[in-house]
C-alpha cells in the first residue's frame, strides 16, 4: 500500500531539488567572475544527480511520473533577480540548504549515524561565495552579473517587503481600533489617513537618519584609513598581508599578491577599504534621500490597503472590505517572505494571515470597549 504522506515528502523534494538546479544554473548563466560561474554550475550538475535519485525513489510507488518542470515561484524569483540583484536568491538557496542539512544531520542522529560536516558543505559554499562578502584573490568583489554593476541590492527587495508589511499591519490596526470605538462615521477615515502620513513619515526620517549616519561614519573611517595609508604605508601593506594569510593564502603568495595591490595606491586604499573595513566605496551605504523616498512610498503602499474601502463609504460593509482586502495583501506579502526564507508560500501567506488579523481583532475590540465606555 503507497504511503501517502512519504511519497508528498518525496514529491515535495524533488520539486525543492529541480527548483534549486534551475536557480544554480541561472546563476552561473549571470555570473561573469570566476569561481562564482563554475560553483554556481557545478552546484546545478550536483542538484541533477539528487533529481535522479529522487525520481527514483517517487517511480518506486508511480512508474511513470516524470520530473517536474521549475516551479513558478522559482522562475518568479529569477525574473525578479534579474532587475533587482541576485543575493536574495542566493539567500533563499542558503535557507533551502540549511534545511536539507538540518534533515540529513537529524536522520543520521535518529540512525545513530556520526555527523562528519560534510552535511554543510553546499551551505558552506554558498556562505563563502555571498555577493555582500566575498572577495576574490585580486580583492575584488564578485558583483559584476550581466556585465554591470547592480544598482539596487537583494536586501532593497527583503526592505520593500518588510516595508509594506509595517504599513498594511499597522495601519490596519489602527483602522480597526478606531471603527471598534467609531463605527459609521468619518472618524477612521481620518485617523487613518492620519496613520498613513505619520507612519511614512516617521519611516522616511528615520531611513534617511540612519543611512545618512552610516554615509557619515563610513566617511570618516575612509579618511582614517587614507591618512594611515599615506603616513604608514608599509604597516598598512603588513596588515593587508596579514589579511591575505587568515583567508588561507601562504605568507609568499600573501606578499605578492600585497605587494601587487600597494603598487598603485589608489588601488591600494580601494583594497583597504573592502579588506580592512568591509565598506562599499561607491555606494556607502547607499543615497540617504532614495532611501527615505523608498521607504515612505513602501510604507504608504501597505498603509493604504486597509484604509482604500473607506474612501467609498463608513459602514460596516467597509470594515469587511478592509480586512478581506488587508487579508489578501497579507497573504501576498507572506508569500513574498518565504523567497527569503525557503519556507512554503503558503504557509508563510496563512501565518501571515493569522498574525496580522490577531493584531486587528485585539485592536478592534480594544477600540470597542474604549467607545462603549465613553458612550
Amino acid at each position: 500500500m503507497i504511503d501517502k504522506h512519504k511519497l508528498s515528502k518525496l514529491k515535495d523534494q524533488l520539486q525543492m531539488e529541480v527548483d534549486a538546479a534551475f536557480l544554480y544554473q541561472k546563476l552561473s548563466e549571470r555570473y561573469l567572475e570566476e569561481p562564482a560561474r563554475t560553483i554556481f554550475s557545478k552546484m546545478s550538475a550536483i542538484e541533477q544527480k539528487h533529481i535522479v535519485h529522487f525520481l527514483k525513489r517517487v517511480q518506486v510507488d508511480l512508474p511513470h511520473y516524470s520530473v517536474p518542470k521549475p516551479s513558478f515561484k522559482a522562475r518568479l524569483q529569477i525574473k525578479i533577480a534579474d532587475r533587482v540583484g541576485y543575493d536574495f536568491v542566493i539567500n533563499h538557496l542558503a535557507a533551502v540548504e540549511w534545511k536539507t542539512a538540518k534533515s540529513v544531520i537529524a536522520s543520521k542522529q535518529a540512525k545513530g549515524e556520526p555527523i562528519t560536516g560534510y552535511e554543510n558543505v553546499h551551505l558552506n559554499i554558498l556562505k563563502s561565495i555571498s555577493v555582500d562578502n566575498a572577495t576574490n584573490n585580486e580583492g575584488e568583489t564578485l558583483s559584476r552579473l550581466e556585465g554591470k554593476h547592480r544598482s539596487i541590492q537583494g536586501n532593497s527587495l527583503r526592505a520593500a517587503v518588510l516595508g509594506a508589511n509595517d504599513g498594511l499591519v499597522s495601519n490596519m490596526s489602527l483602522v480597526m481600533g478606531v471603527a471598534g470605538a467609531a463605527q459609521g462615521s468619518g472618524t477612521v477615515l481620518i485617523a487613518g489617513v492620519a496613520g498613513l502620513l505619520a507612519g511614512s513619515i516617521s519611516m522616511a526620517l528615520g531611513e534617511w537618519l540612519s543611512v545618512q549616519s552610516s554615509r557619515e561614519y563610513y566617511q570618516r573611517q575612509i579618511d582614517i584609513e587614507a591618512e594611515e595609508l599615506e603616513n604608514s604605508p608599509e604597516e598598512e601593506m603588513n596588515e593587508l598581508t596579514l589579511l591575505y594569510q587568515a583567508k588561507g593564502m601562504s605568507e609568499a603568495d600573501a606578499r605578492k599578491l600585497a605587494e601587487k595591490v600597494f603598487s598603485n595606491k589608489d588601488t591600494a586604499l580601494d583594497v583597504l577599504i573592502k579588506e580592512e573595513l568591509g565598506i562599499d566605496k561607491e555606494g556607502l551605504g547607499g543615497s540617504a534621500y532614495h532611501a527615505a523616498i523608498t521607504s515612505f512610498l513602501l510604507f504608504s503602499v501597505g498603509a493604504v490597503i486597509p484604509l482604500f474601502p473607506f474612501f467609498f463609504r463608513s459602514d460596516n460593509v467597509a470594515i469587511l472590505l478592509s480586512l478581506l482586502f488587508s487579508t489578501v495583501g497579507l497573504f501576498l506579502i507572506g508569500s513574498l517572505i518565504t523567497f527569503f526564507t525557503g519556507k512554503s508560500f503558503l504557509y508563510s501567506g496563512f501565518r501571515q494571515i493569522i498574525f496580522g488579523l490577531t493584531a486587528a481583532a485585539i485592536t478592534f475590540y480594544i477600540g470597542k470597549a474604549i467607545g462603549v465606555g465613553i458612550l
